[in-house]
């Protein structure tokens, strides 16, 4: 299935049973493959609406807004995922977060 036919069904789920973190999560990721960030990051954001511990859609809400030219809003989405993903114990997830924040502030 090509990029924009999985948006296209992902997007008709909106709103009905399906609709939550996962759905919104799978459609924030299609988007950003499919080159769209700023509408990954609403769907991002939607996903951490419905899960605000659901530390890999913080880790993508972070590199959507990198993407779509908002350093300071991808620096907000790490720290709040660095501290989920610490607070549930997936470390790996705050170990990328942290290497992605580290890359994002400028070095002396």
């Amino acid at each position: 299935m090509d990029p924009r036919s999985r948006i296209d069904v992902l997007r008709e789920q909106i709103g009905g049973p399906r609709d939550g973190v996962l759905l919104r999560y799978s459609l924030g990721l299609a988007l950003m493959l499919d080159g769209d960030a700023r509408e990954a990051v609403w769907q991002f954001r939607a996903a951490v609406g419905f899960d605000p511990d659901y530390s890999a859609a913080w880790k993508l809400l972070g590199k959507a807004c990198l993407q779509s030219g908002d350093a300071h809003a991808a620096g907000e989405a790490w720290r709040r995922g660095i501290a989920v993903a610490e607070r549930r114990g997936d470390v790996q997830a705050a170990k990328e977060m942290r290497v992605f924040l580290k890359r994002l502030t400028p070095q002396p």
